[in-house]
């Protein structure tokens, strides 16, 4: 940045005193929080947030120094709940995602359910059976399996876990029937979340290898499942 478009020291000096006014008005909010969910409080950190962004971007350009602050972004907190404060029905979304890492595996896999069921309408033999094509299998698999219980087996499936999600949602009434079917995610209001749980991978990239948790003989019994269905 060049000289000219420098801040002063005297807006520097702003910048840390609303910085300050900030920390007091969050204080003084969390101190009278009405509820874990108190859109006072959320206001105030938003607002010291954005001070000490301001303040820490013109002492970078004044004096060519930083903060030890770090401004969470926006993006990654839900909005404060504005749902029913004694919701009459609920609304459960789950989203997880699968790697297909072993193909041969889900489609013997979809054949064997196909084998098993005996359904005529399941051709497993043609060039759209349920073991020709991972999509065919997929469908003959998800058909077949609830999602909870593919989650829990799916290493048998073929398949690697990435991110998952899921969000607790609180409505006054339940909506009719049909209502949504066509559109399922579309109304997923985030003011409307009473609590979210979420697994990734990045969560785990500060594990070292001595934090590894998995006990050896389940290793071993999973190795001796992958093994017996080769």
């Amino acid at each position: 940045m060049s000289d000219a478009a420098q801040p002063t020291a005297a807006e520097v000096r702003a910048a840390a005193e609303a910085v300050k006014a900030a920390l007091d008005r969050h204080l003084a909010a969390v101190e009278r929080r009405s509820g874990e969910d108190d859109p006072a409080v959320y206001e105030a950190f938003n607002e010291l947030a954005a001070a000490a962004e301001e303040y820490d971007e013109l002492l970078y350009d004044r004096y060519d120094e930083v903060t030890p602050f770090e401004i969470p972004g926006g993006e990654d907190t839900l909005p404060p709940y504005s749902g029913p404060e004694e919701p009459n029905a609920l609304s459960v979304l789950i989203r997880r995602d699968y790697a297909v890492v072993e193909p041969q595996r889900l489609l013997a896999q979809a054949g064997r359910v196909a084998d098993l069921d005996g359904d005529p309408d399941i051709d497993t033999d043609s060039a759209t059976g349920a073991g020709s094509s991972v999509h065919a299998a997929l469908g003959v698999l998800f058909g077949e399996f609830e999602p909870d219980e593919i989650a829990s087996r799916h290493k048998e499936f073929g398949l690697e876990e990435g991110d998952s999600t899921l969000w607790v949602l609180a409505a006054d009434e339940p909506p009719e029937a049909g209502e949504w079917l066509e559109a399922p995610f579309e109304q997923a209001d985030p003011q409307q979340v009473v609590c979210r749980f979420d697994v990734s991978a990045v969560f785990d990239d500060d594990l070292g290898p001595d934090d590894d948790d998995s006990d050896p003989e389940d290793l071993e019994l999973e190795e001796a499942l992958e093994d017996a269905d080769r």
